[in-house]
């Protein structure tokens, strides 16, 4: 009898034990499951500080942004719209790498990186890219088709690695990406992207009359120089295969790039001024810090050089004929 009372009790103990380690196990896995899933880098809130720069400058964290991008200086821009309908400047990140010379790119596998204007839509941003994250520029546009310009996944991306793109550290990838996924969740339908060879003062342009590519890049300065003067982004235009700034047409319109540009709409607009108390922020420039693999005086030396091999035929232009936008403005060719 005393035997059998024992052999109950160690069984009784069993299950007591048993129970006890089934609860204990339960109320692990509660715990377990109340810790937050760690985020993945696309869905990285922007940091403290970064919003509070936000807040600093008038700006929210869904408004739209606009952004710059310079070669030969290894540097982007952001620039956020404020309630003025006008876009004030962020913040400028270093370029920590980007392939090839100034100039655009023209064929797949010349590993240089585009120089144009590029509008970025969501389904352009890469959250898996395998160099951290990306957003895809959209090369070729309807200009580099025109021109029969080959490539593709050309982006702005993390990794500090190029072969064609604009390559940031994985540090500064992450903001300017969440900078536009807040955008587009902001409403933004598209981004637009100018990327330009430097910044396109006269005096830098005039260094590089001899160039190839001169007669393009001063269809760029254009739209750089309404942006300056107004911080809005111009409407561009694409016909007679060139670039036609602040240009606006009707709805529903089909533009040829190749064909002829029909009677484009300028509008008017007033001239950038910021209120009398906000002169100083809007002239102010946060540069993050940044390693730059291309330095400016080597890029623009080796410019230089390249355009005394053009110097002598004289600047190979794209197309010959109108000028660019000639006969939207009423130049009928003989």
């Amino acid at each position: 009898m005393r035997v059998r009372l024992n052999i109950l009790d160690r069984d009784a103990l069993a299950r007591l034990v048993a129970k006890v380690a089934a609860c204990l196990c339960a109320v692990a896995l509660t715990a377990c499951s109340s810790v937050p899933a760690l985020l993945p880098p696309s869905e990285q809130p922007l940091a403290p500080e970064t919003v509070a720069l936000i807040g600093q400058k008038g700006m929210t964290t869904g408004a739209p942004i606009f952004i710059r991008i310079f070669k030969e200086e290894s540097e982007l821009e952001v620039w956020k719209m404020r309630d003025d309908s006008r876009f004030y400047h962020f913040k400028t990140y270093p370029i920590c790498n980007w392939s090839g010379a100034l100039g655009p790119k023209l064929k797949e596998g010349d590993k240089q990186a585009p120089e144009g204007f590029y509008t970025v839509s969501q389904h352009q941003m890469n959250p898996n890219s395998k160099y951290y994250l990306a957003f895809n520029l959209g090369f070729p546009n309807a200009y580099d088709r025109a021109h029969g310009r080959t490539g593709r996944a050309l982006m702005v991306h993390g990794d500090c690695k190029s072969a064609g793109c604009y390559a940031m550290t994985d540090a500064l990838a992450e903001e300017i990406y969440a900078l536009a996924r807040d955008a587009f969740r902001g409403g933004q339908q598209t981004f637009e992207v100018h990327a330009y060879p430097f910044r396109m003062t006269q005096e830098k342009l005039d260094r590089f009359k001899k160039h190839r590519w001169y007669s393009f890049w001063k269809t760029m300065k254009e739209g750089y120089d309404f942006f300056e003067a107004h911080r809005v982004p111009p409407a561009i235009a694409i016909c007679e295969k060139r670039y036609v700034v602040n240009a606006l047409y009707e709805p529903g319109m089909r533009l040829d790039p190749a064909g002829r540009c029909p009677r484009f709409n300028r509008p008017q607009l007033a001239p950038f001024s910021p209120r009398p108390s906000e002169w100083q922020m809007t002239e102010e420039r946060v540069t993050m810090p940044g390693p730059r693999t291309r330095v400016s005086q080597e890029v623009a030396a080796d410019a230089a050089r390249s355009q005394s091999i053009f110097g002598a035929t004289g600047s190979l232009g794209e197309s010959r004929g109108m000028p660019p936008g000639a006969s939207a403005l009423g130049y009928v060719p003989p």
